[in-house]
């Protein structure tokens, strides 16, 4: 079985090919060395220039020394096409892995799935001698909420609802609805499939009416692609529904959000403000801050306030300040 060092030998070698220009003058051996370091690989100029060496004598290679430096490309009328993925893809591919995984269709995750392979087999065969083959051990994403478990999303459901948006058809479905605790039939029209956290929602209308709305995947019980086509999705923009901040649920309106905040918390809102007009003023002798902000008024923005306990009370708008009043009356007699 070849040795470790070989595998890495072969790969840089890969990786060189794959910097050279398909004409002159080519790419000079300073350059690569540069290109190949900053890749992770710990190799010297005088190594990639032995390696040019030793390549050229088995690929149509040529060097360009009619005047120095020398540049190296692949000799003209040459098509040369590598097989294979850089270092960059492979740790590029293995942080989106997971991530990208609700989003794709299934037929499309299929032509993927060999490159996935390939990217963890690549990142497993340098990691000992290439520090950034090492990377995916120095890096990670955490959810900033409670670590709660992600739910079940039967694997027909989610290819139904893929195919569904991939061919622009409406769907018949079962929906349960957690709130109510009822199953109802729906006729949907679906536009677009959201990632939020742990949760995968299906934006759609559902026929006849026009409002768009979120359905979370897990919660389909029964799909099928009907053959007549989805309504509305000309004029439906994912990127200006999302920036309505829509999926932080409840209401979209825009308020103008004025709290008192302890000197903790402001000092934590500094580093991450709540938009972009928001301001923080010092009420001064130790007695903390006020801060105004215009934001929407979601369920989100009450889930923030009421995680805030005591750091924060609410002064305007009126009617926010009194909803979440009588939300901390009724937990607090919950605990008496």
């Amino acid at each position: 079985m070849p040795s470790a060092k070989a595998h890495s030998t072969v790969n840089r070698q890969w990786e060189l090919l794959r910097q050279l220009p398909s004409k002159s003058p080519g790419i000079t051996t300073s350059e690569i060395t540069t290109r190949l370091q900053s890749a992770g690989y710990t190799i010297s100029k005088r190594t990639i220039e032995r390696d040019l060496i030793d390549l050229s004598l088995m690929f149509p290679l040529q060097c360009n020394d009619a005047s120095a430096p020398y540049g190296w490309h692949w000799k003209s009328g040459v098509s040369v096409e590598l097989q294979g993925i850089t270092l960059t893809e492979a740790l590029s591919l293995a942080l989106v892995e997971d991530a990208i995984r609700p989003l794709l269709p299934k037929s499309m995750l299929k032509v993927l799935e060999q490159r996935f392979s390939h990217a963890r087999q690549k990142l497993k065969t340098l990691g000992e001698e290439n520090h950034a083959a090492r990377w995916l051990d120095k890096v990670a994403s955490v959810r900033p909420d409670l670590n709660l478990q992600a739910p079940d999303i039967p694997e027909d459901i989610l290819e139904t609802l893929q195919q569904a948006l991939l061919e622009e058809k409406q769907l018949h479905c079962q929906y349960y609805s957690a709130h109510t605790d009822k199953l109802s039939q729906l006729t949907l029209n679906p536009l677009a499939l959201v990632q939020r956290g742990l949760i995968t929602y299906l934006i759609g209308t559902a026929h006849s009416y026009t409002d768009v709305r979120q359905y979370a995947v897990h919660r389909f019980r029964e799909l099928t692609i009907m053959p007549t086509a989805t309504q509305g999705l000309k004029d439906f923009n994912l990127q200006a529904y999302l920036s309505t901040d829509a999926l932080q649920f409840g209401r979209t309106e825009k308020i103008s959000f004025q709290a008192w905040l302890s000197e903790k918390q402001a000092r934590l809102l500094r580093e991450t403000p709540l938009s972009v007009d928001m301001a923080l003023t010092d009420i001064g002798n130790g007695n903390g801050y006020r801060v105004t902000a215009t934001i929407s008024d979601s369920w989100q923005l009450q889930w923030w306030i009421l995680s805030l306990g005591d750091a924060l009370v609410v002064e305007k708008p009126q009617n926010l300040r009194e909803q979440i009043a009588e939300k901390l009356r009724s937990a607090a007699a919950g605990y008496e």
